[in-house]
Parts: structure tokens; sequence; C-alpha cells
């Protein structure tokens, strides 16, 4: 019995007496966080059922530990942390149970917090257009060595309440990271695998995705007149692996050593001063783009495996604008995308969405005419590797134009051509 009492817990860099400060002493987690704010809280191994979201609020406030929690309501998160300082989460197993696996919530949702740790949890089966973790309004927070598995689901992305687009269609969607209007965010070392929803022809047959289920009486602005008339769109995998995302707010972040498998789109930047490095995306259609006025974004040291539409791609987006008299300029440019490995071009499992008429690097026009156009952009040490015939028309595409990509800078890159060469024009030196 003394031994007993006097057992230590060590899990995580935390070394906790389970008569302190265990959830177990009490009738649930949440009321285990309530009697003991602004403290960490181990939760030991076993299964905790809950119907309504675990809050967690204050400073120095979280959870740890081998438990497993298990969220019955598909209407609720399965934890959200709010306004909290220096929280922590780590090493919990955070599910849905069978059958009620579709939600529209987040795992892991964080709002206004300032140094939150999320590490080595695990998101198992929160199939949402909502992301698995999710992080809003933040300030130096860290996300590590996490996994989310299997976070995608059909659903409908309605785009009728835009003048630019119009329309609504049946999609699979989902998102396995998110991080919006933060800054200071590291998110390094995670596993966002999605093992559920592949592009088959088959799943796109059974759910009809790509079709229109809705449509204004007036054509989007920026909507290509066929694709309008078809009532079609083979855009329908829609989210992505990691998403950093709201132009002109968020800055400075680090997507870095994340391993992606069988996104939508892989990453998926609109933000400033980024650096995307040794990260492995494979089999998404998009392995990533940098678009809406991602400015400063350094690119460097990753393997894009098995992609379909591109590997990687910079362009202005709608969120791009000309300065007013009440802001600056939003722009994108000022990169550099440098010792980037692009293989297996065209093998993804979509490309039969796609076909061979692609390019693994795609620099493009803004989206509406007063985008100001990608600039100043160096690309050098890159590596495009083809074995066999390639399935890509050019390695690189730049269009023209009067908003055509400006002051792009090639050097010491080795690009496979494509069934029609290297480029659709001269690569600028």
């Amino acid at each position: 019995m003394i031994r007993a009492l006097l057992l230590y817990f060590t899990l995580a860099s935390f070394t906790v007496k389970a008569a302190d400060l265990s959830v177990a002493a009490y009738p649930s987690i949440q009321e285990a966080l309530n009697a003991n704010p602004n403290r960490m809280l181990f939760v030991p191994a076993g299964d905790y059922v809950i119907t309504e979201k675990i809050r967690i609020r204050g400073e120095r406030s979280g959870l740890f530990g081998p438990g497993r929690i298990i969220q019955q309501s598909a209407d609720q998160p399965i934890i959200e942390i709010e306004n909290a300082k220096s929280a922590e989460i780590r090493d919990l197993t955070l599910t849905r149970p069978e059958g009620k696996m579709e939600s529209r919530n987040e795992g892991v949702l964080a709002i206004k917090c300032r140094d939150l740790v999320i590490e080595n949890v695990r998101v198992i089966d929160n199939r949402s257009p909502a992301a698995a973790i999710t992080v809003r309004e933040s300030k130096d927070t860290r996300i590590s060595r996490c996994l989310v598995r299997n976070y995608m689901r059909v659903s409908i992305d309605d785009r009728t309440q835009s003048k630019d687009w119009g329309y609504a269609f049946n999609c699979t969607d989902g998102t396995g990271i998110n991080v919006d209007y933060s800054t200071g965010t590291l998110i390094e070392g995670n596993r966002v695998i999605e093992d559920n929803f592949v592009p088959t022809p088959e799943v796109k047959a059974k759910y009809k995705l790509g079709d229109y289920v809705k449509k204004n009486a007036v054509k989007g602005t920026i909507m290509n007149q066929q694709a309008w008339d078809s009532n079609y769109t083979d855009a329908w995998q829609q989210g992505s692996g990691i998403v950093v995302n709201a132009p002109e707010v968020n800055d400075l972040t680090r997507v870095i050593g994340n391993h992606i498998e069988n996104a939508a789109q892989g990453l998926d930047i609109h933000a400033d001063h980024v650096i995307v490095s040794q990260n492995i995306i494979t089999n998404a259609f998009i392995g990533m783009k940098a678009m809406h006025g991602s400015r400063n974004v350094l690119i460097t040291g990753n393997q894009f495996v098995r992609n379909s539409l591109w590997a990687i791609g910079l362009m202005p987006g709608a969120a791009a604008h000309p300065a007013t008299e009440d802001k600056p300029e939003n722009a994108d440019g000022g990169s550099i995308i440098s010792n980037n490995l692009i293989s297996d071009f065209g093998h993804g499992d979509a490309h039969w969405i796609w076909g061979d008429e692609r390019s693994p690097i795609k620099f493009d026009n803004g989206q509406q005419p007063d985008d100001p156009p990608l600039t100043d952009v160096i690309i050098t040490g890159n590596v495009v590797h083809s074995v066999g015939k390639p399935r890509y028309k050019y390695a690189v595409i730049i269009p023209g134009g009067p908003n055509a990509p400006r002051g792009l800078h090639f050097s010491n890159n080795l690009f496979h051509p494509g069934t029609q060469g290297v480029c659709n024009g001269e690569l600028p030196e």
C-alpha cells in the first residue's frame, strides 16, 4: 500500500502523482478539469466516453496520458481549448465510435490561445469538413508528432453565396490540420493519412461526386463557361492535409517534416513568411499551393510523390488585391522554391481524373483581373524525375498575358521533359 501511494507516472516529460492529478479520481474528465484549474491532469489507459466537448481554459491547463476519449455526439468537437495560455494536450487518442464517425465538428478546436502545445495526439475517424485539429486566432502554437487518420467524408461544397462561383456540388471533404488567423505556428513531424476515401471511379459514381446540386441564375465571375454549363466539376476532392489560411493575417509559420498521404491537396498555404521544408506529400492530386497573397514563402527540401494535377503551384488568388486607401497591396511572391524532389508525377490515384496534360510545377495568373501578378521567385536545385514515359505535358507551366508571373529566375534544376518539352516557353534565367 505504501509503495502504491508513492507510485509515480512519468509520461511525455511530466512526472505526476497518480493520486493527486489523475482524472480517474473524478466522475468525468470535465469534472476533473473544473476541480483542478490551471493544472495538467493525467488520463490513464482506458476508454472515456463523452457526449459533450471537453473544455480546457486558463493557464497551464491540459491533459496527458494514454487514455482514449470517444465522442458520441456528432454535434460536438471532442476537445475545445479557448482563451488558454500555455495549455497542453499530449499522448491522447481522440475518436468517434462506429456509426457516429461523420460529423461537422473538429477533433481538437483551439481558439484565442497563446503558447499552446498539441503533441503526440492521435485523432482517428473524426470525419468532418472541419479539420481534425483546428487552431484559430492564436499565437505561438506548436503541433508536433500527431497522427490524423481518416478525416474525410462525403459532403456538399456550397459556393452559391460567392459571386465568384455561384454553385454547389457533391464532394469528398475534410482537412487534417488547419491553422487560421494565427502567427508563429510550428507544425512539425505530424502524419496526416486518409485510408477511407480514395478517388476511384467507383467512389465517384456511388456518391455522384462532382455533380452540381444547386446553381445560381447568374454564372460566377471567375467560372469558366464550359464548366458552368456542364453542371460538373473535376475538383470534387476538397480539403487538404494541412492548411495555413487567412491572407494578410497568418504569419511566421513553419511546416516542417510532416508526412501527408492520400490527401486532396497536400499543403494549402495562404499566408506570409512561411517555411515549408522536409515534408513528404504522396498521392495528393495537388502536392501544395501557395496563393491568395502568400508572400515570402520558402519551399525547400520536400518530397512530392505521385501527384496528379501539379506538385508545386504558386499563383495569385481572389484574396490578392492591389493597394487601396484602406489596405496595402496583398500580392504573391518574393519566394524561393529550392532542392525539392518531384517523382512519379501522374502516377497517383487521381490520374484518371486529370489525365496526362498537366504539369509538376505550375505558375499561374490571378483568378481576378486586378490580382497583382506573382513576382520575384527563385527556382533552383529542384528535380522533376520521371521513370518511363512521362505523364505530363511540360515539367513547368508559365502562362502569358498582361497578368503573367514576373521575375521568375530558374537555375541548376534538373527537369525531365514532358511529352512536349521542359516548359511551354523559354525558362527565365
